[in-house]
């Protein structure tokens, strides 16, 4: 941060425990989305081809993309966020897609932009994938279910917050700062 002004309380996610648990979850969620797709079908079968690969990287890459376009338009809807203080990128160090903003937000609107893409990139492609009974979509679903798991670790130290804190993004790393609502933070 760049003010003198010292957080109430930082929140910061360890990126190799997320890891492992965003590798959990998205088995977990494809395992379970199969199941769920063997029974409404009453059938499981799968096939493979280089064009499905294609398809799926492409879809991944696209998805990524809009996962961190949605957070974008969470800031916008949420906390009322400028399109001009908002940041998108990939920090290729960390192995990491992100989108921020230099702006504070109170802490229930972060709770919402970070959960937005949970809902449309990931609960989307799933419904998609069951209807239509697609292997692609399910397991793209599943990638970005698993993929949101750095969301729903931020989210999960949130909660314990009071929903008017301040809360402002580390523009590099996974990490929060969050401010008790009667401070004067710029």
């Amino acid at each position: 941060m760049n003010n003198n002004t010292e957080p109430d309380k930082i929140i910061e996610i360890d990126l190799p425990t997320v890891a492992k648990s965003g590798m959990l979850l998205t088995i977990l969620t494809l395992i379970g989305m199969l199941v769920v797709d063997g029974l409404i079908q009453q059938e499981l079968s799968f096939t493979f081809s280089v064009r499905n690969v294609l398809y799926f990287i492409v879809g991944y890459v696209l998805l990524i993309i809009l996962h961190e376009l949605f957070h974008l338009l969470g800031f916008r809807m949420f906390g009322k966020v400028p399109w001009k203080s908002m940041i998108i990128g990939m920090n290729l160090k960390l192995g990491i897609a992100y989108a921020t903003t230099d702006r504070l937000m109170t802490n229930r609107a972060i709770q919402k932009a970070l959960l937005l893409p949970f809902w449309t990139t990931g609960l989307v492609p799933a419904m998609i994938g069951l209807i239509t009974s697609n292997g692609i979509w399910l397991g793209l679903a599943a990638f970005l279910i698993g993929g949101a798991a750095g969301d729903f670790a931020m989210h999960k130290e949130l909660k314990k917050l009071p929903d008017d804190w301040l809360v402002k993004d580390d523009p590099e790393l996974p990490k929060l700062y969050l401010f008790k609502p009667d401070r004067n933070i710029q």
